[in-house]
């Protein structure tokens, strides 16, 4: 018995390649699979990095971003990631969803059409207003930082 209520919201998407939308795998699932739209296998040499495209277009409402992050079946079996996750898809941008892939191994690997390569998680977020002050509250940790809580 899920302990979630299961809320969701329509998000427009244009599918531009032959593979089915993203969708979840299972009811846990935090993200969707996105697909590598490419026409034939491409090859990526050892530390080799490309921008790969999916075919997807989307319209997220204002205070929602889409993370795009590495497949960790992936990055495991392959070596493949992602340069900088998880990136940030903004609201307001209308481009096609492409996926920047870095191959960490010491072999070339092949991106077939279709395969899953990265996940996308589509997460609320809220902006701020910084308020200029001279001194910040206190804390137990204080300006402990970079592995300083491992002790």
């Amino acid at each position: 018995m899920s302990h979630f209520t299961k809320t969701s919201m329509q998000v427009k998407i244009i599918n531009h390649s032959p593979y089915p939308l993203p969708q979840y795998e299972t009811d846990g699932s935090a993200g969707m699979d996105l697909r590598a739209n490419i026409e034939k296998p491409l090859s990526l040499g050892s530390l080799e990095r490309t921008l790969v495209p999916t075919g997807l277009f989307i319209e997220l409402p204002v205070g929602y971003e889409a993370q795009v992050r590495p497949r960790s079946g992936l990055s495991i079996k392959k070596g493949l990631t992602l340069v900088n996750p998880p990136g940030t898809i903004d609201s307001d941008y209308r481009g096609e969803i492409k996926v920047i892939m870095v191959n960490l191994s010491k072999e070339t690997q092949i991106v077939e059409p279709g395969e899953r390569i990265a996940q996308m998680v589509v997460a609320q977020y809220q902006r701020i207003e910084w308020q200029e002050a001279e001194e910040l509250t206190g804390t137990e940790r204080g300006t402990g930082g970079f592995g300083s809580t491992g002790r």
